[in-house]
C-alpha cells in the first residue's frame, strides 16, 4: 500500500531519532549546542581545545556530519515561515506588516499560516513548512504546547523566533513581547485613579500566557489600591467583538455590577462596548473602558478608546530581525526582548462621577 506524505515524515522522523544527535554530541562535549554546531561547520570562532573536545565527542557517540541536509538547509534560507493565532485580529495585521517590512529588505519569501490556536493545526503548519524548506520560523505558539513539539523543532536544527506569546519554556528559542503585567498594571491603575472601585477583567483564555499575565498586572493593581479581587469580575471569553459583547451581556446581570472594564484585547472592547450600547448604557460615561493593543481602529471607534500600546507592528519587525541575524550564523543564547508598554488615554475610560 502506498505510504501517504504523514507517514513518510514520521519514518524520516524515526529515522532521524535513532542517530546520534548535534545536541547529544554537545551534552557529551559540555558545551551548547550552538557551540557544536560551529564546529562541525568549521567556524574560526571556536578555540583550539574547545573544537578538540567536540570532535572526540563526535568520534565517541559515531556522529556523522550529514553534509547533504546542511546543504538543503542553506538553499532554504531565502524561505521563512511565519505561524499567527488568527487574521480576523487586526493586531496580527499590523505585525505582519512589521514582519514583511523587515524580512523584503533582505530578499525573503514568507509562507504564513494560521493555527486558530489549535495544536493539531500548529503541529500540520510546522510539518508543511519543513517539507518546504523554510530557514526559520517565527511564531506566536498556542497555549499548551507539547514536549513533543518543543523537541521536533529542537531537531529540525532551524531557528525559531517566538513573539506575543511566551508559551514554551525560557531560554529555549528568542522570543520578542510586550510587558503583558506592566501593561495590565497600568491599565487598571488609570481606571482606579478615574475613581473606579469595582472593575472587571474580561476577555481571553485563562490558558494562555499573555491572560495569565495580564491577569497578574490586573491583580496587582487592585492590592496595592488595598481592594480585594472579586473572582466574579473576571469573565474570559473568546478574544472576539461578539466575545466581549457577551461578557459584558454576562456582567450586567450581576448583583453588584463593575463601573469600569479592563479589556483583553481591544476587538474585544469594541464588542464590550457594543454590548454596552445595546443595553442603554452609554461607554465612558456609566461604564468605563480599557483595552489593550491600540490597534488603528481604537483611535475611530466612538467613544475613542483608552487603551495600552503594544506596539506590534514594532514587535512583528523586531522578531524578523532576530531571526535574520539567526539565518546569518548568529549563534550567541536566545535572546529575551521585551517592549514597555504604554498607555493611550482617551474617551472612553471617563472618570466615574
Amino acid at each position: 500500500m502506498k505510504a501517504t506524505v504523514k507517514q513518510v515524515i514520521r519514518t524520516v522522523s524515526d529515522k532521524k531519532r535513532s542517530r546520534v544527535t548535534l545536541e547529544q554530541v554537545a551534552k557529551h562535549a559540555g558545551v551548547s549546542r550552538a557551540t557544536a554546531s560551529l564546529v562541525v561547520r568549521g567556524s574560526p570562532n571556536i578555540s583550539k581545545e574547545t573544537r578538540k573536545k567536540v570532535l572526540q565527542a563526535m568520534k565517541e557517540l559515531g556522529y556523522v556530519y550529514d553534509r547533504v541536509a546542511a546543504n538543503l538547509r542553506s538553499q532554504r534560507s531565502s524561505t521563512v515561515g511565519l505561524i499567527i493565532t488568527e487574521l480576523d485580529n487586526p493586531f496580527f495585521s499590523e505585525l505582519l506588516v512589521g514582519v514583511h517590512e523587515a524580512l523584503d529588505q533582505e530578499g525573503y519569501t514568507v509562507i504564513l499560516g494560521t493555527t486558530f490556536d489549535r495544536p493539531e493545526k500548529q503541529d500540520d503548519l510546522l510539518s508543511t513548512m519543513l517539507e518546504h524548506r523554510v530557514g526559520g520560523v517565527i511564531m506566536s505558539p498556542v497555549p499548551g504546547c507539547s514536549a513533543e513539539m518543543l523537541e521536533r523543532l529542537r531537531q529540525w536544527d532551524i531557528p525559531v523566533v517566538l513573539f506575543a506569546r511566551d508559551e514554551l519554556p525560557a531560554g529555549q528559542f528568542d522570543y520578542i513581547g510586550i510587558d503583558n503585567i506592566a501593561g495590565g498594571r497600568m491599565a487598571v491603575e488609570h481606571l482606579l485613579e478615574g475613581g473606579h472601585r469595582r472593575i472587571a477583567f474580561i476577555g481571553g483564555s485563562p490558558q494562555s500566557s499573555v491572560w495569565k499575565a495580564r491577569r497578574s498586572g490586573y491583580s496587582e493593581a487592585l492590592r496595592a489600591a488595598g481592594i480585594e479581587m472579586d473572582d466574579t469580575l473576571l469573565v474570559p471569553s473568546a478574544t472576539t467583538r461578539q466575545g466581549g459583547r457577551m461578557a459584558v451581556k454576562r456582567l450586567l446581570q450581576h448583583p453588584n455590577p463593575p463601573t469600569a472594564l479592563f479589556c483583553y484585547n481591544d476587538v474585544v472592547a469594541f464588542g464590550a462596548m457594543l454590548g454596552l450600547k445595546e443595553e442603554g448604557i452609554v461607554p465612558g460615561r456609566d461604564i468605563a473602558v480599557v483595552g489593550f493593543d491600540n490597534i488603528q481602529e481604537s483611535a475611530l471607534f466612538q467613544p475613542p478608546l483608552t487603551t495600552v500600546a503594544a506596539f506590534p507592528e514594532k514587535i512583528g519587525a523586531y522578531a524578523a530581525k532576530q531571526l535574520h541575524e539567526r539565518m546569518k550564523g548568529d549563534a550567541s543564547a536566545p535572546k529575551r526582548t521585551i517592549l514597555h508598554p504604554e498607555l493611550v488615554i482617551r474617551q472612553s475610560s471617563g472618570k466615574r462621577e
